[in-house]
């Protein structure tokens, strides 16, 4: 088996503790219909590893409602907003080597201050997106 690059082929944590590189990624929403597609029978356990580099905010905040997601930063500097249940949001700066788990059920964006890399291992089933420019709370 020869390495791959993580950026560019995402890996699927399955059922029975499997592993499966994923093609190419595009970051469409085409690329996600084509994984929900090839691994929907592995339902709320199935994980989805990304690794993706930023230079500006994000623009929508995300919500995973079957599980959680551990986000670990490798470079640079990303602060994560998670809205509580109660409303508040919260801040959490990570740094490389750090991570923080977005539970699930808690709708979260990022801030990008210079450049950041990060891993995430996402409960992906489900996830539901919203403008940034839009209360996480109001459709």
């Amino acid at each position: 088996m020869s390495p791959t690059k993580l950026s560019k082929h995402p890996i699927h944590l399955g059922l029975n503790a499997t592993a499966e590189i994923e093609p190419e990624f595009t970051g469409d929403m085409a690329w996600y219909v084509g994984y929900g597609d090839r691994h929907s029978q592995d339902g709320p356990e199935g994980r989805l590893v990304t690794m993706h580099s930023f230079t500006e905010p994000w623009t929508t905040w995300e919500m995973h409602p079957h599980g959680s997601e551990v986000v670990l930063c490798t470079a640079g500097s990303i602060t994560l907003l998670q809205e509580q249940l109660d409303g508040t949001v919260e801040t959490i700066t990570l740094g490389p080597g750090q991570c923080v788990i977005n539970p699930p059920g808690i709708w979260h964006t990022a801030d990008i201050e210079d450049h950041a890399t990060a891993v995430f291992i996402t409960a992906g089933l489900g996830t539901e997106q919203r403008s940034r420019s839009t209360s996480p709370t109001q459709p």
